[in-house]
């Protein structure tokens, strides 16, 4: 398990017994995006900074064995590798976004008028799309601008000075838009659709059946579903922390951090947050007139601040598992205050190490609405 902090390292703890194993250091700026991302080789751990680079990390001993830049003047906001056998590396940057041949290392395209600003988030839809093996080399890019891309990087790599110049005139939700040039290195790459969500995007993920289907959460906090293949809204929450807020008796959810989708069993949850540290996981029903449901978990207590990032142990085993109350470990939440927790469904195996245990765990029944406590140790 990886944990990246303020102070531009990234450490490594067991995610079954909070052990502290190590740190990989050597960003001089704000570490934005790490990930387990070869498919390969489940040792070696990316991350991307505000300083421009992207580095790869052997977590055995904590060495960086790989440094691509962009830049000094450039900051990474995120990445993905994918493509045809994974060999492309997509970073999100200053309203550009830049691949990589992932075999030898070399810049291959750039996208310049995707977007005019900056790229928060980019998934490249190889590891998500397994089911559907034909949409494996989609990617979609999602933008402080409100623009969410997708493009299909089919094509064959040339030489740089090969150059194709392509636009498309594409139009959206009643707003015309110009697609994309793609340079130096894709023949046939294209922006396939471009959605427009209206207020900058915090983040995006994949969700249902064929997972053709995208969530979005903006950082004014709301929270849309879309069919990423045709551009088409299915659901939209713009009072979303008000509907969050309405379904507990506990404070105002101030935040809202992430969202899981369990493709075993085609649910969706939005996780809200209050300012003194309580996580709430909220169902969210997106089809037909569409409802924020009462929470099927509560964490409290173990944070005083924001939370951040939570880390699921798997989507079904985390969520269904703690709602069912079947023992096991629900996941680990790091917020501002400092502070990595581990949340247990029910009980504490005696090799957990107990001092990550948070102090409080309570799950509501979406059956019977009785809440069972779990205290700490």
């Amino acid at each position: 398990m990886a944990v990246s902090l303020s102070t531009n390292a990234v450490k490594l703890y067991s995610p079954v017994t909070g052990q502290y194993l190590g740190e990989c250091r050597g960003h001089s700026t704000s570490i934005n995006h790490i990930s387990f991302s070869d498919p390969g080789n489940s040792h070696l751990l990316h991350s991307c900074s505000s300083d421009g680079t992207i580095r790869a990390w052997d977590t055995r001993t904590f060495n960086q064995v790989l440094c691509i830049s962009a830049g000094s003047s450039q900051e990474i906001f995120s990445f993905s590798i994918g493509g045809v056998g994974d060999s492309l590396l997509a970073a999100g940057c200053k309203s550009q976004i830049l691949f990589w041949d992932w075999r030898n290392k070399k810049q291959v395209a750039c996208l310049e008028d995707s977007h005019v600003d900056d790229v928060t988030q980019w998934y490249i839809k190889h590891e998500l799309v397994h089911f559907a093996p034909s949409d494996k080399n989609k990617l979609v890019s999602a933008s402080v601008d409100g623009l969410i891309c997708t493009f299909d990087t089919v094509g064959d790599i040339n030489d740089d000075d090969h150059l194709e110049s392509d636009e498309h005139s594409l139009e959206v939700m009643g707003n015309s838009y110009v697609m994309p040039r793609l340079f130096s290195g894709f023949t046939h790459s294209k922006c396939s659709y471009v959605i427009n969500v209206g207020t900058s995007i915090g983040k995006v993920g994949f969700l249902g059946e064929t997972y053709q289907k995208l969530w979005c959460l903006t950082h004014i906090e709301t929270l849309s579903v879309w069919d990423w293949k045709e551009a088409r809204n299915e659901a939209n929450f713009e009072d979303a922390r008000s509907l969050a807020s309405d379904m507990w008796t506990l404070d105002h959810v101030d935040y809202f951090v992430d969202c899981q989708y369990s493709g075993d069993d085609q649910r969706l949850w939005v996780i809200g947050g209050t300012n003194g540290g309580t996580l709430g996981y909220f169902p969210v029903n997106y089809e037909g007139m569409g409802a924020i449901e009462s929470p099927e978990a509560v964490l409290e207590g173990g944070h005083t601040g924001v939370v951040r990032s939570v880390l699921p142990m798997s989507s079904k085993q985390q969520i269904l598992g703690a709602i069912q109350n079947q023992q096991g470990i629900f996941g680990w939440s790091g917020g501002e205050d400092g502070r990595l927790c581990c949340w247990f469904s029910d009980g504490s195996p005696e090799t957990v190490n107990r001092s990550w245990i948070s102090s409080e765990f309570v799950i509501k029944s979406p059956r019977t609405g009785k809440k069972n406590r779990h205290h700490p140790y």
